[in-house]
């Protein structure tokens, strides 16, 4: 058989198949309902990135400042040609990427439409908006991804879905600015905080209330470490943020504090702790390697390390071989750039056992999460790819490359996040 009939053979096998979405940004689906989406809103999440970097700059705004043009391309109060107008003439030099790729397979998919263009994108938005009404969830993540399991970055937890698994986000529990802040949370558990022992308490109810609600870990952003001071100092700085007096270097020194001891907790309870690495803004503070100390001081902790670290594909690699508490979870990866997943998952199968490599996270949100039809196609292409170059060399069968391909979708993550 050619290394092409085997392609064809395995991306057949799962085409399917269940799959564990082990990373999302979406809300309950009430939050998407509550919109009025148009074509103007699949531009708005990582698309809109090339858009910048190929010229369109409405206001001269930059890429760290696109959360202004974010906030443009979803303000449905004005008119979907003047949106439109700004975007159109940059499509041309962003249809090739991944990126826009994920857009073409949604629209086909989910929608019915080959392409967008100025012929068709008022129609391709009445047909958004139709399609925007209960079930919408069901029909994009049950129907047409097939997900047993997705796991969204969240801020709450009445997801009405039972297949949402969320995940928290540290800084709800790790960052405290003030004396009200410190109150306030007490008030969840009708607790007054005097203490870092307190509060301590606190984080411990609340990772135990969010884990009786379904969730399933914790996420954090990859930042380089610092070495947090001691009990005895991080009380002392708790104190004075209580009267209101600590400088931002002392919240700074205080936070570095209170993160590790959500990750303590973390592994208590047995959740995860999963972790943003590269690929965003300056990525220079992300390198996955910041993350070395962390790893090691929490032996216990199953992290979750995203995005194949990219660009630090082969460093992430090496984390995930060396640390028995580290795994490998390509959300986002195979659109930043197929074929850099691709020939990193190649390596990945000669340096990392395959029962810590978790395949696929489509990394939206509300305003484009159809776009998760798209990024799951190119998915089960680049990891069909990988597979079917590995049978051709004769390193594994066809039957292994089936069995592999359905740990890396579902048994991992399943085993992995206790989602059984």
């Amino acid at each position: 058989m050619s290394i092409e009939s085997t392609y064809q053979y395995i991306l057949s096998e799962l085409k399917d198949i269940e799959v564990v979405d082990a990373h999302e940004h979406l809300p309950p689906e009430k939050v998407r309902l509550s919109l009025k989406p148009d074509v103007c809103f699949l531009f708005s999440h990582y698309t809109i990135n090339d858009l910048i970097s190929a010229g369109c700059r409405p206001w001269g705004i930059t890429s760290m400042q696109r959360w202004k043009f974010i906030d443009f391309l979803h303000d449905t109060s004005i008119p979907l040609e003047e949106r439109w107008k700004v975007i159109e003439p940059y499509i041309k030099y962003i249809k090739y990427g991944t990126y826009f790729r994920a857009v073409r397979i949604a629209l086909k998919e989910v929608y019915g439409f080959e392409d967008v263009d100025s012929t068709n994108y008022k129609e391709i938005s009445e047909a958004m908006r139709k399609m925007n009404k209960p079930g919408i969830y069901d029909k994009i993540l049950k129907e047409k991804c097939k997900a047993k399991y997705v796991l969204p970055q969240a801020k709450r937890t009445d997801y009405k879905k039972s297949y949402m698994k969320p995940l928290m986000h540290w800084n709800m529990i790790a960052v405290i600015n003030t004396s009200k802040d410190i109150a306030e949370k007490g008030k969840t558990f009708g607790m007054e905080i005097r203490s870092l022992d307190d509060y301590e308490e606190y984080m411990r109810l609340q990772l135990e209330k969010w884990k009786k609600e379904n969730v399933v870990g914790m996420k954090m952003v990859t930042e380089p470490y610092v070495e947090p001071p001691s009990k005895e100092k991080a009380s002392a700085l708790f104190q004075k943020l209580l009267g209101d007096s600590l400088d931002d270097q002392g919240k700074k020194a205080l936070y570095f504090y209170l993160k590790e001891k959500a990750i303590e907790i973390c592994g208590e309870l047995d959740l995860v702790v999963a972790i943003h690495a590269g690929v965003w803004d300056d990525f220079r503070r992300l390198d996955p390697r910041h993350n070395i100390p962390i790893f090691m001081k929490f032996p216990n902790v199953k992290f979750d390390l995203y995005h194949m670290g990219m660009p630090w594909v082969r460093s992430t690699a090496f984390l995930g071989k060396n640390f028995h508490n580290v795994y490998l979870n390509l959300c986002w990866s195979h659109i930043v750039s197929a074929n850099m997943a691709r020939s990193g998952l190649v390596e990945y199968v000669d340096i990392v056992p395959v029962n810590k490599i978790i395949a696929f996270g489509g990394d939206y949100n509300e305003y484009s999460f159809e776009k998760v039809v798209g990024h799951l196609l190119i998915a089960k292409e680049n990891i069909a790819w990988v597979l079917a170059k590995l049978v051709d060399d004769k390193r594994i069968t066809c039957e292994e490359a089936i069995e592999i391909a359905k740990m890396w979708f579902l048994d991992n993550p399943v085993e992995i996040y206790n989602l059984s």
